[in-house]
Formats: C-alpha cells, sequence, structure tokens
C-alpha cells in the first residue's frame, strides 16, 4: 500500500511539488509514530468513537470528498464573491489528521490509546510542526493547526472554515453511537 493509493484524491493536487510534500507528510508521520502505512485502515479516526469500526484513512478520504464537494459548491455558487485555493483545500484536508499518529500508540494488548507525546500535544499542534518541518505551505499548516477546536475563536481561511465543517459533519454523527 502507498498513500496515493490509500489516499486518492491527491490526485487534485495539481502542483507536483506539493503532492509530494503531502506524501512526504503522512510517511514522516507514520515512520515517527510507530506505524506502518496499512495501520491507517486500523486506527480509529478518534478515540472519542473508537468502537464504531472508522478508520482514520476513512475518515480522511471521507472528510477530503466533503471537503471537495463543498468547495465546489461554494466556488460554483459564489464565483464573483468567492475564491480558494484548490491545491491548499485538497492538501489542508488529506493532512488535517496527519498528526494522529502521532497522538496515538497502541498497547500490547492491541488498544489504541493517547501516546505520551498527545498527552501533552494534540494532532492539530503536532501536525502542524510536521508540515511546517517538511516545508509545506503557510495555508496548509494554517488548515491543520485550526481545522479542530484549537482554532475555535481565530482567524479560519476559507478554506480552513470548510475543512473545519466536513471534519466535524463526519464526526458528530459516529461519537453519539
Amino acid at each position: 500500500m502507498t498513500i496515493p493509493l490509500l489516499f486518492p484524491q491527491i490526485e487534485e493536487i495539481q502542483d507536483p511539488t506539493l503532492r509530494a510534500k503531502v506524501i512526504l507528510c503522512w510517511e514522516e508521520a507514520l515512520h515517527r509514530g510507530g506505524w506502518e502505512i496499512d495501520d491507517l485502515e486500523a486506527i480509529p479516526f478518534s478515540l472519542l468513537a473508537a468502537n464504531v469500526g472508522v478508520s482514520l484513512a476513512a475518515h480522511t478520504r471521507a472528510v477530503t470528498d466533503c471537503c471537495l464537494a463543498l468547495g465546489k459548491v461554494l466556488r460554483d455558487a459564489y464565483i464573483k464573491n468567492f475564491t480558494l485555493d484548490w491545491d491548499m483545500l485538497a492538501a489542508g484536508a488529506i493532512l488535517h489528521d496527519v498528526g494522529k499518529p502521532l497522538e496515538y500508540r497502541r498497547t500490547s494488548e492491541g488498544n489504541y490509546v493517547v501516546s505520551p507525546m498527545g498527552k501533552i500535544l494534540r494532532h492539530p499542534i503536532s501536525g502542524c510542526a510536521l508540515a511546517a518541518e517538511l516545508g509545506l505551505p503557510d495555508l496548509v499548516q494554517h488548515i491543520i493547526a485550526v481545522h479542530s477546536k484549537e482554532g475555535d475563536g481565530g482567524y479560519r481561511s476559507p478554506e480552513a472554515w470548510i475543512i473545519h465543517h466536513a471534519d466535524f459533519v463526519n464526526f458528530e454523527p459516529l461519537r453519539g453511537k
């Protein structure tokens, strides 16, 4: 398995340099967290909804698909008033939870728990730091950092708003199960 096979939406990113950095960011997060690419289909997308059987990979694909669909609707409806950077939207959506392989760990019993790093840094912060270290654009870093509650009350770009809402649309219905 490869990152492009796991996340085929990566083909939406037209800039080959950005696409390569998105792939590298996921690979590096997995490496640092002690995971393999195939683990993304087993790691729960959230420890707050761990028993629903939705993996981090499935969640990332669903959020990305929602973001791209919302982006198209908003772009078409508000073409005179609204601009989106499509590459940043796609890259930010694919990377919004890239910090989770650093925030989680698997116990020897096979349970998923918060890692020592995750106890002091949630995934939006660790994911943003990794993206910055790897030279991803500021807007992608911003999207990762503000996609969750960490961004509440501050500035969010149009791309970040789309990803924030798509993420919660994909979380809230499952959390209550």
